[in-house]
């Protein structure tokens, strides 16, 4: 027999968050997970491609960590992913040449968060010029991943020496805030090109006065 001071509405909400959680399928995913202007973004990729390089600028510049190496993604709702960090790997950040770093430690409080829904996976590649050259230029590299039968929207980077990453995965979370708000400067682009074709005046052509 179990006893609670609460009532019957806070008891059953508590409850169901707490089973939710602890019956929640879930998985563990190689990368690096971070909270970026409120959004959950995965950066995934290759073994030595930059992910905690990029993972500690993105901190430096006032994003925080939620986990590097092995973050756990439980499905919390049907087309929702919560992402936590494993407690041993909790605050931690490996980067080579530097060791592990504790990033709570080293930036404080605000530099870390417990756990984020996931909105964004960012995918880090060396791409060759002809792969470059495939990519969309108005639409970009945008493709959807499934984890846990979730569909998550997926931005695949090239990296190259030079490119500032962290501007760019802030960028990316900026125009996929824009997207889930019904916006796509893509699309507007395409439409503004064809108002100007058909407002356009016509040719008067070559005729004889």
């Amino acid at each position: 027999m179990l006893s609670s001071p609460l009532g019957d509405e806070d008891i059953i909400g508590r409850l169901r968050y707490f089973l939710t959680h602890a019956l929640a399928e879930s998985t563990t995913v190689h990368g690096v997970f971070m909270e970026v202007l409120g959004m959950g973004v995965l950066l995934v990729g290759d073994p030595a491609i930059g992910k905690s390089e990029l993972a500690l600028d993105l901190i430096s510049r006032g994003h925080r960590l939620v986990a590097d190496d092995a973050p756990q993604f439980a499905r919390v709702a049907p087309e929702s992913l919560d992402g936590t960090c494993p407690p041993l790997l909790r605050d931690f950040l490996e980067v080579r040449g530097l060791g592990v770093l504790n990033i709570r430690a080293m930036f404080g409080e605000s530099a870390v968060a417990q756990s984020r829904h996931l909105n964004l996976v960012i995918n880090l590649r060396a791409m060759t010029g002809a792969e470059l050259a495939n990519i969309d230029r108005l639409a970009g590299s945008l493709s959807v991943r499934s984890i846990l039968g979730v569909t998550v929207p997926e931005v695949t980077m090239p990296v190259a020496p030079g490119r500032n990453l962290a501007i760019l995965v802030e960028a990316a979370v900026r125009h996929q805030i824009l997207r889930i708000r019904g916006y796509d400067a893509g699309v507007d682009f395409v439409e503004r090109q064809a108002r100007a074709i058909t407002d356009s005046p016509s040719d008067p052509g070559d005729g004889n006065i």
